[in-house]
């Protein structure tokens, strides 16, 4: 088991984070994100983004490793029933003897809608060579070739997706995703590890067609902080795909990288690209 620093918590302790669920997607391309389109698939609304859920949960992580969390820091959450808008979500993370987090995402029925896991590695983990991840322009959105085994297949090497992180942006992504804590805020303001995990939808549904789909689990490796003024683009390529139970899935491995040179979190991002059809 990996050594990790520990935080102040004793073993069984727990820290709890409350929000109250926002679907911001609802008119994005993702119809599974729509009430109508969501329900033909059996589900009761529209489903709020996996990486909404994902950044709710990082608040605790957060709260038990402080800032050196996000800069050397890992995390896991996976999505196992959908958060609707307007519920009432119950993040907890519990301490463990070793010093980790055990996280657990609930809606207001008590239902464990995401497990997941946060660490502080006392050894810092070594950053992968940007080399390994070249830009590559995506395609025009009328030009995206059908998502499928082809389109995914393993090595390739997907769209990159830009932007620059501004005080204007941070806002807007914390008033959605409703997180206070003063880190994100002011002058020396660090960019949510849940606004830099969007990026690894947007190399997947940028260069690819999908209709709806479902991100289902991320597995993620802080290497360092984004701040105001920093260019970041994130950049994917595909690892696997395959079939379960009739879903069709597709694993990313995408890395964010700041001002061109400084890489600053690398993920395992798993999505269900095709789902079965409803029956």
């Amino acid at each position: 088991m990996t050594q990790t620093d520990r935080s102040t918590l004793a073993a069984g302790q727990k820290l709890a984070h409350r929000v109250l669920a926002y679907n911001g997607a609802t008119h994005s391309e993702n119809k599974i994100h729509e009430d109508s389109v969501a329900k033909q698939f059996g589900f009761r609304g529209g489903l709020v983004p996996g990486v909404t859920d994902y950044a709710y949960m990082t608040r605790p992580a957060l709260d038990a490793f402080g800032v050196h969390w996000m800069e050397r820091g890992t995390m896991s959450a996976r999505f196992l029933k959908p958060i609707y808008h307007g519920e009432m979500v119950d993040v907890v993370g519990t301490a463990t003897a070793d010093g980790s987090l055990e996280l657990a995402a609930m809606n207001e029925q008590g239902e464990l809608c995401a497990p997941g896991s946060a660490a502080l590695p006392r050894d810092v983990a070594s950053p992968p060579d940007v080399a390994d991840f070249p830009e590559r322009p995506t395609p025009a959105a009328d030009a995206r070739p059908p998502a499928d085994e082809e389109s995914l297949a393993a090595g390739t090497v997907l769209g990159t997706a830009y932007a620059d992180f501004t005080p204007e942006v941070a806002e807007r992504f914390l008033s959605e995703v409703e997180d206070d804590h003063p880190v994100y805020r002011g002058p020396e303001a660090i960019a949510h590890p849940g606004y830099l995990i969007r990026f690894a939808n947007d190399v997947l549904h940028r260069s690819v067609l999908m209709g709806p789909w479902i991100h289902v689990e991320s597995e993620t490796q802080h290497h360092g902080l984004v701040r105001y003024g920093d260019a970041l683009s994130t950049r994917g390529k595909v690892l696997e795909v395959f079939e379960r139970k009739g879903h069709r899935f597709v694993v990313l491995d995408v890395l964010t990288v700041a001002n061109g040179d400084r890489p600053v979190q690398r993920v395992r991002h798993t999505a269900i690209y095709q789902l079965r059809p409803p029956e």
